[in-house]
């Protein structure tokens, strides 16, 4: 907070003649915009007094991000934030560093994004594996269009990020070419416990072949299907959304009387969601007999039939949400920021951006300020070495450690 006085002229000419009885107060918000400036780094070189056989002594170099380069921590993670979190393509930022004080140039600061991801894979890495190690993940993915240099000029080919986190915990992203269910066996290899998925039967199959998996439905994906069809019978619908609402309505109950306790939310969706399902089962019957199976209708029937056991499954553990909007939310910045991955330029670059967006989307999800955990890692990892533990530094842990 800064602050200025503003003197009548009057008073000013004869201050003896005022004496000062009150104040008015108001304020503006100010702006500094981004400025470039060197910090200089003087290690001064010392020989000792007496003993001059000794070598001169001199304060080791401190360890940059990159090695010989003038780019300090701070902004290797403006620029990866400016891109991925703020979705400003190189370019665009290439022109607005004129105004900062100096051009960068946008092949220097695509280096520059390489060298933060390379620099965050080993954390992103534990983030990995800490979820795969638990008990409980939500999973999803989502088609990224992206320029790849063995196609022709101008075409694009489609990559996939699939998403892996759990609700408190950090949010993965991984990069992949392909939808296959083959990826989903790759991408959760090491898994057991509570798998949380759409419909998609590349998940239902993995828990099938992983006899320690157990599937669970989203209760919002099969809602969304009954939204798109409240045309075709307005009044049925509306019954099956209000049926919906009720298990929503309980879960939102038990969240703000703090009844989180596996054991104990499974015995009230045990007890309270019975009548809601029966009658939700018997309409959605009544109404897929009318339907024609092609109708958005018949398509609402029909998915909420197949996903019925793995909807019904959230009876049995209480620890999972009934819906997977929370992953889904971690992937929207991704879906805002798609037009970047017109210039990741190969099918390899992918996953550099995968790494830092689950960098970034769990900072945003722990409610910690991603600029100042990238600086705080910048500055930190290269002092460390391959035998340190870096779960202090994840961002489900970094306040904490802080």
């Amino acid at each position: 907070l800064e602050t200025i006085e503003l003197i009548p002229g009057c008073v000013k000419t004869d201050p003896d003649a005022y004496e000062r009885i009150s104040a008015e107060e108001t304020f503006e918000v100010k702006i500094t915009p981004p400025k470039l400036w060197k910090l200089a780094i003087i290690r001064p070189r010392f020989r000792h007094k007496l003993d001059r056989s000794r070598p001169p002594t001199i304060a080791p170099a401190l360890k940059r991000p990159i090695d010989n380069s003038y780019a300090s921590a701070e902004l290797l993670a403006y620029i990866a934030l400016g891109k991925y979190l703020y979705h400003i393509p190189l370019y665009r930022q290439e022109k607005m560093s004129a105004h900062w004080g100096a051009q960068l140039s946008r092949k220097t600061m695509a280096d520059w994004i390489e060298a933060v991801a390379d620099w965050f894979n080993p954390i992103y890495g534990r983030m990995r594996q800490k979820l795969l190690e638990g008990d409980y993940l939500q999973v999803d993915e989502t088609p990224v269009r992206f320029m790849d240099p063995d196609q022709k000029k101008g075409k694009t080919t489609q990559g996939y990020l699939w998403v892996i986190g759990k609700p408190g915990s950090d949010v993965v992203f991984d990069w992949r070419l392909s939808r296959a269910h083959a990826e989903a066996t790759s991408l959760l290899d090491g898994f057991e416990g509570v798998l949380q998925s759409d419909g998609y039967g590349a998940y239902e199959s993995f828990a099938k072949e992983h006899e320690q998996v157990v599937r669970v439905a989203c209760w919002a994906h099969a809602r969304r299907k009954f939204v798109e069809a409240e045309s075709e019978a307005p009044v049925a619908v509306r019954m099956v959304l209000g049926l919906i609402g009720h298990l929503y309505h309980y879960e939102s109950q038990w969240d703000r009387r703090g009844l989180h306790g596996s054991k104990h939310r499974a015995a009230l969706r045990t007890a309270h969601f019975g009548q809601s399902l029966h009658l939700l089962l018997k309409v959605a019957k009544k109404l897929q007999a009318r339907a024609r199976p092609k109708s958005k209708l018949g398509k609402a029937c029909t998915y909420l039939f197949g996903q019925w056991s793995a909807l019904l499954t959230h009876c049995l553990f209480g620890e999972t949400r009934i819906d997977n909007n929370l992953i889904e939310n971690a992937i929207r910045p991704s879906a805002v920021g798609k037009k970047n991955f017109l210039f990741i330029g190969s099918p390899e670059a992918g996953q550099r951006t995968a790494i830092i967006y689950s960098i970034i989307v769990s900072c945003e999800r722990h409610g910690i300020d991603p600029l100042a955990y990238m600086t705080d890692l910048l500055q930190r990892l290269p002092t460390m070495s391959n035998q340190d533990d870096l779960d202090p530094l994840l961002p489900s842990n970094w306040k904490e450690a802080r």
